[in-house]
């Protein structure tokens, strides 16, 4: 049988408790901010579009999954010494990426074209954006933050694991094949 993300969790391959992680992933709604401003999260929606780019209907909500950790104060228990706490340093980063856009294109981030959406983040990326904010956060660092947070609210739902034939959450049975190359049956 061809398994995917979706399918699986309709079968005893899964444990309940992840079952249920994923189904509330599937099915939550798209979050209301808590944590930012209204116009911080709309930016940050727009900047994970362009680090995350989604092409399909059912969209996941990398935005509202950053919102949530920083409303609850969660964290993955270290960070770059260089960078304030995630709260402060979320809002310095959005800043920055607004006052890069302005410098360098004369317009708000979300009404740039994508190349230039683009262009801004990359010159974060490589410490060469303009903006007075980039002189008290590293621009790298934060990127980097970033990045990883809208990728781990992406790949950790169940469509994104669907798209790219993520089957490892199968965790309710003992995964015998472990050589290399070797695939158990609900991985083919």
């Amino acid at each position: 049988m061809n398994y995917t993300a979706i399918t699986l969790l309709e079968t005893d391959l899964v444990t309940d408790p992840t079952r249920n992680v994923l189904i509330a992933r599937l099915n939550a709604p798209a979050r209301q901010p808590a944590f930012f401003l209204p116009d911080e999260f709309t930016l940050l929606e727009a900047v994970c579009d362009r680090l995350v780019p989604q092409q399909a209907a059912e969209r996941i909500d990398m935005a509202g999954q950053i919102d949530k950790r920083l409303t609850e104060g969660e964290g993955d228990g270290w960070r770059y010494d260089d960078l304030p706490p995630d709260a402060e340093a979320y809002r310095l980063g959005l800043r920055g990426i607004t006052e890069s856009a302005e410098v360098m294109f004369g317009n708000s981030f979300q009404n740039l074209s994508d190349v230039q959406q683009d262009k801004v983040l990359a010159d974060i990326q490589s410490m060469v954006a303009p903006g007075e904010t980039w002189k008290q956060l590293p621009a790298d660092r934060f990127f980097e933050e970033l990045m990883a947070d809208a990728a781990g609210a992406y790949y950790s739902h169940p469509l994104a694991q669907a798209e790219i034939n993520y089957v490892g959450m199968a965790d309710g049975s003992g995964w015998e094949r472990i050589g290399l190359n070797e695939l158990e049956e609900r991985e083919k």
